[in-house]
């Protein structure tokens, strides 16, 4: 049958989240099933210190499931009311402003998180369906503790106090942002970590090949549109005084045009010194995070 987006919609709203957490194929396998290749995951919030925006792309979507689990959830579903939808020529856009993330923890304390805010779901118009922009705002959240856990722990203040205190920060724990900082690294290095997959390559060797093939597209002068040859109409030599201005106007040509060469030389070669130094930094600032394990992190 013809899928629609509320299928696709239903099939990843319902779908029970019980994998075990470290097998990292099975999280693949559910972002292949439902995002697209170049799909793009956007989440926005405001925290204390202002507003965030982070969008990470199709190779780290199936890290960011998996971190919400090990943060201590243990069940994750969305709610969705009176959404909207538009078809386009080859896209369909699904709006949902009231839309509810609901996360059950079981740790660090039996709690129930329902996140609101705004879901934007764009789907690729052929038969896989499958999500090729996803763009929550999270407007606000609440934690819900049962009234029993309460009860139990009514002599207990020193319980209580920890029952008071949130266990997430705009509906998603330390875990889960923290992995976003993280991506904020890890999504420029993905043609590195390509090229390690790819080639099985040391870390150290797949910058060095990055940089140096950056550097010569820095450096490498711009290619030149071919010109046709243009027929030059044959001059008679009239007098002297003709043939003396033609020869100045030449010299003036031919001196121009060795000036235009010379500043064009002397800007290509003052380029070369800034892109080796833009590059050693690049290679400085990059190497230590390659040598503390995010190629691991990756794959």
């Amino acid at each position: 049958c013809q899928k629609t987006p509320y299928f696709c919609l239903r099939s990843l709203i319902e779908l029970e989240f019980s994998p075990r957490l470290s097998d990292n194929l099975w999280w693949d396998a559910f972002a292949t099933e439902f995002f697209e290749d170049d799909a793009t995951l956007t989440l926005s919030f405001c925290l204390e210190d202002g507003p965030k925006r982070y969008t990470i792309g199709r190779t780290l979507i199936p890290r960011y499931f998996s971190t919400v689990f090990e943060g201590g959830v243990t069940d994750l579903y969305y709610i969705l009311k009176h959404s909207k939808e538009s078809y386009h020529n080859s896209s369909i856009t699904v709006d949902c402003d009231q839309c509810t993330m609901v996360t059950q923890h079981g740790k660090p304390m039996f709690t129930k998180v329902c996140t609101e805010g705004r879901l934007i779901l764009e789907f690729t118009s052929d038969d896989l369906m499958r999500i090729k922009t996803w763009h929550f705002t999270i407007r606000q959240y609440r934690e819900l503790v049962p009234r029993s856990i309460l009860a139990m722990h009514a002599q207990d203040p020193q319980v209580l106090d920890q029952l008071s205190k949130n266990i997430t920060r705009m509906g998603l724990t330390n875990f889960t942002l923290n992995y976003l900082r993280l991506c904020v690294i890890l999504e420029p290095m993905q043609e590195l970590m390509s090229r390690h997959k790819t080639y099985n390559l040391s870390p150290r060797d797949c910058l060095k090949t990055c940089l140096f093939q950056k550097w010569q597209r820095m450096v490498a002068p711009p290619a030149e549109p071919t010109r046709q040859p243009t027929t030059k109409r044959r001059k008679r030599k009239n007098s002297t005084s003709s043939t003396s201005n033609s020869s100045a106007g030449n010299n003036a040509n031919s001196t121009g045009s060795k000036k235009k060469t010379a500043a064009a030389n002397l800007s290509l070669s003052s380029q070369v010194p800034v892109s080796l130094a833009f590059l050693l930094g690049l290679k400085s600032c990059l190497c230590l995070p390659f040598e503390r394990g995010l190629f691991a992190l990756h794959s």
